[in-house]
């Protein structure tokens, strides 16, 4: 899935080349802000006189500091706020790719291990040994028994690597579904922090006015929760990829145990894992709506939800017969 990680890393880059974008819309913000401040100041301070109260300075440093923001918007709020977010992403990726690396090997293992115990049995080692297979077909002769026993293998062993890429095809189109499904979540989210960091000055300036206040602290949760959707999908699959190398460790220490084991329907909890994965990735906006409150994500939410049962059943429809036929088989061997 090389094609994948390219694209995610491409994202990365049009996310970075995309920041200084915030600067053209400074100079619209500061005079936005300069106006609310002027308001905003004006009318505290007639407020004040007309009490005939001390005037409280400490309040007025408000719009100052907001502007101060704007002023240097890509430096002290997007560079803090990703500085600050930044190791949470790592972390979790860095759980994830460990993860990922036992899964990867256990696989192998296991695969080696399978393969090994089909060569010791003389009756399904021609099914994987090309050299067995041979071997096999010169011991018989040309008798009409030999002849019969000739078919069936030749018969036997095309029907075992047809099974074998009919479950391979199955299941790298469900592995590619599940990246599809992690790419959109990727892009939904650059494309929401890009518009998020291109107009934040906007809404930093606008945040100045009374009645407006909440915009600052609405764009800063949204913004926050938005850029943990990454982590919240690095976390999923983490999980994901742990089950199976839990499995797979069973697996592997039962067919050491006991010669005569046979792993049955791991292939089939591995299709199910597939599809909990791609329904899962869908969730993921509401998972990080836990972690920080983003007021106005609730009906983007409830949408993404929507859509991913929808998703869910269209593909439940579409692959269902195959993956009922394809584990049906799997776990009767």
């Amino acid at each position: 899935m090389d094609t994948f990680d390219n694209l995610h890393q491409a994202l990365r880059v049009l996310y970075t080349e995309m920041m200084p974008l915030c600067s053209d819309m400074t100079a619209v913000a500061k005079g936005i802000a300069g106006l609310g401040a002027l308001f905003y100041v004006a009318y505290r301070v007639w407020q004040s006189l007309a009490k005939a109260e001390p005037i409280d300075v400490f309040p007025l440093l408000r719009p100052f500091a907001i502007g101060l923001c704007i002023l240097f918007f890509p430096t002290i709020v997007l560079g803090t706020m990703n500085a600050v977010l930044s190791p949470i992403v790592r972390g979790t990726n860095g759980i994830l790719e460990s993860q990922v690396l036992d899964m990867e090997q256990l696989k192998k293992d296991k695969d080696a291990i399978e393969r090994e115990k089909m060569l010791r049995n003389p009756d399904e080692a021609y099914l994987v040994s090309d050299e067995a297979f041979d071997k096999a077909i010169d011991d018989l002769g040309w008798s009409p028994s030999d002849l019969a026993t000739m078919a069936g293998m030749y018969a036997q062993r095309s029907w075992y690597k047809l099974e074998q890429s009919i479950q391979k095809a199955f299941l790298n189109l469900l592995e590619l579904i599940f990246q599809a499904a992690a790419l959109v979540i990727d892009c939904l989210r650059t494309f929401f922090l890009i518009v998020l960091s291109i107009l934040g000055p906007i809404a930093f300036a606008f945040s100045v006015f009374d009645g407006f206040q909440n915009t600052l602290i609405t764009w800063l949760t949204r913004y926050i929760s938005i850029y943990l959707w990454l982590p919240v999908s690095d976390i999923l699959s983490s999980i994901l990829a742990k089950l199976q190398v839990l499995m797979l460790q069973k697996d592997i220490a039962d067919m050491a145990a006991d010669p005569n084991y046979i792993p049955q329907g791991t292939d089939g909890i591995y299709i199910t894992f597939m599809l909990i994965g791609i329904v899962g990735y869908f969730t993921i906006p509401s998972v990080a709506g836990w972690i920080v409150q983003a007021g106005g994500m609730g009906n983007y939410g409830q949408n993404v939800n929507s859509s991913a049962m929808r998703g869910t059943s269209v593909a439940s429809g579409t692959v269902g017969a195959a993956a009922g036929n394809i584990t049906g088989k799997i776990l009767k061997r």
